[in-house]
């Protein structure tokens, strides 16, 4: 399915993924006075589930999720699960977007999608987008609010908001490491060749996996783009639920710790300047110990979950990068011709990591 959109510059542009007649009757019917015709845009950034930004003749704003248009793997992109976790946590203190509802029925755009609300503020993705949106001081709050946002999530009591069977609660390490090794083997990319690398990180990985101290609610890719923040540097919304699980909820601080890079540090999946490179915002021990005041949790072996984080990021990429060749891009512009080596770069990371170098 392609329609054509307006880019915003020069020519229209087709955009894949959406069918603009069935998706603007699903949203009649399911959407309270929403006013057709609607108008359709991929919002860039994402490269896993698509986001598309929606707006209505009145100038409502939606965001519709849907995953990749091609080379899907069965137990991924799950969009009921992802609105379904959205939906539950409205109610709590946790900052989520209002939701409208879940579309099941893949003949109407070719796969299930879910709607909601689209938050205003600010979604730092590099230094520069940093130091415009925010000045020194409002970025120095920016790292607290992170941290205590994400001990709000970990202590959401997931039996009370109906999420105690989105997963097992004990054993998240094992199954993870179990998960993420066996989507790296069926993302293989001819021509792409990692040695054993990332399969021997993987068992050092396994053979000293920390004990679960406690299970909640574990978003599974918890950072600074993942969140839009409100003017005064707080959190105003978390996004992306694609991999959210019940786990050990150190595995969320420990890959917030590896996105949150300090001056003289690159961000580890793009290799240029992190928002947190820029002067103001706290140091990642700062965030660590602001996580563990809010929390009361003993975060000792943050190190292991850092190495952790590092290679599943790896194997996260290598699916990317799969995907994008076989398609999936949607109309992404941005490059990812350096991603094989990014792969290599953060299996080397998450070892040298977890071997305390």
């Amino acid at each position: 399915m392609v329609s054509q959109v307006d880019s915003g510059a020069g020519a229209a542009a087709p955009l894949v993924g959406i069918d603009p007649g069935p998706v603007t009757d699903w949203f009649a019917a399911h959407v309270p006075e929403v006013a057709p015709p609607l108008s359709f845009r991929l919002i860039a950034g994402g490269r896993s589930n698509l986001t598309y930004r929606v707006e209505d003749a009145a100038g409502r704003l939606f965001a519709l999720r849907r995953p990749p248009v091609s080379h899907v793997l069965p137990t991924a992109h799950d969009m009921g699960r992802e609105h379904r976790v959205i939906h539950a946590l409205g109610p709590t203190p946790v900052p989520v977007p209002r939701t409208y509802g879940l579309c099941d029925d893949p003949s109407v755009t070719g796969a299930p999608f879910y709607v909601m609300d689209v938050v205003a503020g600010h979604i730092l993705r590099d230094q520069q987008t940093a130091e415009a949106a925010f000045d020194e001081p409002t970025r120095g709050r920016i790292g607290d609010e992170l941290a205590s946002t994400l001990a709000v999530l970990h202590q959401v009591d997931v039996d009370r908001v109906v999420l105690g069977d989105l997963g097992r609660r004990t054993g998240y390490i094992e199954r993870q490491l179990r998960r993420w090794r066996e989507q790296y083997r069926q993302m293989a990319v001819q021509g792409v060749d990692h040695g054993t690398l990332v399969e021997d990180v993987g068992e050092s990985l396994a053979a000293r996996i920390p004990e679960q101290r406690s299970t909640t609610v574990v978003h599974g890719d918890y950072r600074l783009d993942n969140v839009v923040l409100a003017d005064d540097g707080s959190v105003a919304a978390i996004l992306d639920w694609e991999i959210c699980t019940l786990g050990d909820p150190m595995a969320d601080v420990g890959l917030l710790m590896v996105y949150w890079a300090e001056p003289g540090e690159g961000d580890p999946l793009l290799g240029t300047a992190a928002p947190t490179v820029a002067p103001g915002f706290a140091t990642r021990d700062e965030v660590l110990a602001r996580y563990a005041a809010a929390s009361g949790r003993d975060v000792g072996d943050v190190g292991y979950y850092m190495a952790f984080g590092y290679w599943k990021l790896a194997c996260i990429l290598q699916g990317v990068y799969a995907r994008y060749l076989a398609g999936a891009g949607a109309g992404d512009p941005n490059s990812v011709d350096s991603f094989p080596g990014t792969v290599e770069r953060l299996a080397e990371l998450a070892d040298s990591t977890l071997a305390g170098r």
